[in-house]
């Protein structure tokens, strides 16, 4: 039976869980402060819809040149290796060969194994034992920014639908208590997905909206356009 490893999901569900993650964070932060400010409910849910809108966006564009600088590099450097294979093919042989004497295996053994690779795709070899490039861990710039807004419209969405049912008296305590649980919810999911402590996921990513949700609420009390 085939293993099952979490380093083949390590790219879109890092872009996944930090849209999400911020989606909420933001989202019910920024809706907690106009709310503590005094505003009504439509002041409440514009503000909350504003922030989706422009956090997606953000989070994609973000994302896409990040990711895309990373491409670049990749590219470049799978150009050149690809030239000094052309230019020199046995010395490319010799540097890959190297690299597996310093794995543990024999020179000769190390040779072999290096010419084997080389007749079947020799930029493959060097690019994923020489410089680290492999197929599952390639830089994608469209896939992360994509699903880095729609992980983050989806988040945001949480807070927005509690603060559009919530009861009026009660919208800030509503708002804080759902949106924590849903980062819970997501820190555990995340960390079951990535193999890592369901516990330590949830109560790190809870933590912070919690602080950040604090802070959001004490501004708005503090400038707040209600007594």
């Amino acid at each position: 039976m085939r293993e099952r490893h979490g380093l083949r999901r390590t790219g879109w569900l890092r872009a996944a869980v930090l849209g999400a993650n911020d989606g909420i964070v933001s989202t019910a932060s920024l809706v907690i402060g106009v709310a503590a400010a005094g505003a009504g409910r439509g002041a409440v849910l514009t503000a909350g819809v504003a922030g989706l809108v422009a956090g997606a966006m953000s989070m994609a564009a973000g994302e896409y040149v990040s990711v895309s600088s990373q491409a670049d590099t990749e590219h470049s450097d799978l150009a050149r290796e690809r030239r000094e294979l052309e230019e020199d093919p046995e010395a490319e042989h010799r540097e890959l060969a190297a690299i597996y004497v310093g794995r543990g295996l024999d020179p000769r053994l190390a040779s072999e194994v290096a010419r084997q690779l080389a007749a079947k795709d020799a930029l493959a070899a060097h690019a994923r034992d020489e410089l680290g490039i492999s197929e599952t861990l390639r830089a994608r710039p469209t896939q992360a920014a994509l699903a880095s807004a729609a992980a983050f419209a989806a988040g945001a969405a949480l807070p927005l639908v509690a603060a559009a049912f919530a009861p009026p008296g009660a919208a800030k305590t509503v708002i804080a208590a759902l949106s924590l649980g849903f980062l819970a919810v997501l820190g555990a999911i995340a960390a079951r997905v990535g193999h890592a402590s369901v516990a330590k996921g949830a109560l790190r990513v809870t933590f912070w909206g919690a602080i950040a949700m604090a802070a959001t609420a004490a501004i708005g009390r503090a400038f707040g356009v209600a007594g």
